[in-house]
């Protein structure tokens, strides 16, 4: 018999592990949904064109694309990618629906493919929660996305969480104060890895990318707080958005203006903002951003206002297991329905079809008779009834 293997990055989730994802997915659409979000989907993959160039020169690198049909794909010629987010797929249903009412609100939970290095809590086929707002440049909906955030985490039982908040036009004064204006993107890539290795990692790899010592040292100035010339009103916004955000209700200790957060993508032109954990793990939870320009790439309309932030969702459940924040769910079923004997069958059937009329999640035993071996069928998998129809029930009706 051949061996069998999962693709690397990739893994099966079987009932148990699916019913806890599906009981922390659910508390995250309930809280996208109190925020007037709507739901949308979107396919699976994408015209080639339509994803690149929005992603940068890493990420799409790191883009899974389909051969062509037929003598093309035998030439390696590529038409169609799976989408590497949410957010290009939905720029581009609203420059194909121009019609839609402003603001659009939509909220999006679906799996997306990155052909990147599997580590722990990172797999190359995942799930994004996002929501996003189009159609506004209003300083609310970005303080809503720092709101749902907050809300989201805290109703997962997370309580030690900071959402840092930063501006890309403080990062491009910050880039034309230290004399790189011409390579903004190259030193927001340096900036975006120093919680990965650290301030002495960036320094070599900024040296490394063309900077000056010099450049390495003023760079780390401005961003330990002395002035940057031109980032006063941006950073007056960031003020701005963290009140809004604290008067819907989130713990202003759990908001923090950083001006090291840079966010990688080249897509984002305001807010920017990125979730982490106080404690060992390092790694971001979440993330988003401002993006007016991005829709009006596909539209040809120029700056289209949107804004939105996703949940690291895998990240999420992974570090919720290991924090023991997950109940126990080994099934769904809540009534196991045993069948004494063939004459009783018809009944038993019958009290299950009543149970799940009423809302009740029920499993009929496909065994018969031995009522003991049935009962631990139901204990095996974590069913906490067991419903018994004997004969004096069945004619009881």
């Amino acid at each position: 018999m051949a061996k069998v293997f999962l693709p690397k990055g990739t893994r099966d989730l079987m009932p148990e592990q699916m019913n806890r994802r599906l009981m922390v997915i659910n508390t995250v659409r309930e809280v996208f949904a109190r925020y007037g979000f709507d739901p949308l989907e979107t396919p699976a993959f994408e015209r080639i064109e339509t994803l690149t160039g929005k992603y940068g020169d890493e990420g799409e690198k790191l883009m899974f694309r389909i051969l062509k049909r037929g003598a093309g794909g035998t030439n390696g010629e590529v038409d169609l990618a799976l989408r590497y987010d949410l957010t290009v797929p939905l720029a581009r249903v609203m420059a194909m629906n121009p019609g839609t009412p402003l603001p659009f609100k939509r909220s999006q939970i679906q799996p997306v493919w990155r052909a990147d290095r599997p580590q722990r809590g990172r797999f190359r086929e995942f799930y994004q929660c996002d929501v996003d707002t189009v159609g506004t440049d209003s300083p609310v909906a970005d303080a809503e996305c720092i709101a749902v955030v907050h809300d989201a985490l805290t109703a997962l039982g997370f309580t030690d969480f900071v959402i840092r908040v930063n501006h890309r036009q403080v990062l491009r004064a910050l880039a034309v104060a230290i004399g790189a204006e011409d390579r903004e993107t190259s030193m927001l890539q340096g900036i975006d890895k120093i919680d990965k290795i650290g301030r002495a990692g960036v320094e070599n790899e900024l040296v490394e990318r063309g900077f000056t010592v010099d450049q390495v040292h003023r760079l780390w100035g401005y961003l330990d707080g002395e002035e940057i010339p031109g980032a006063a009103p941006y950073e007056a916004d960031l003020n701005t958005i963290v009140g809004l955000a604290t008067s819907m209700g989130v713990d202003p200790a759990k908001v923090r203006i950083e001006r090291t957060l840079a966010r990688g993508l080249d897509y984002y032109t305001g807010p920017v903002f990125e979730t982490v954990l106080a404690g060992d793990y390092s790694g971001s939870i979440s993330g988003g951003g401002r993006y007016d320009g991005l829709i009006g790439m596909f539209s040809g309309k120029g700056d289209v206002p949107a804004v939105g932030v996703s949940l690291g969702i895998e990240r999420i459940f992974m570090l919720m297991e290991e924090m023991g924040l997950v109940a126990a769910a080994r099934t769904a079923t809540q009534v196991w329905a045993t069948v004494f004997s063939d004459d009783t069958r018809s009944a038993t059937l019958a009290a299950a079809t009543a149970l799940r009329s009423a809302g009740v999640r029920v499993q009929v035993s496909t065994r018969v008779g031995k009522l003991g071996k049935q009962f631990k069928d139901a204990a095996s998998k974590g069913v906490p009834f067991a419903l018994v129809c004997g004969p004096d029930e069945a004619a009881a009706g």
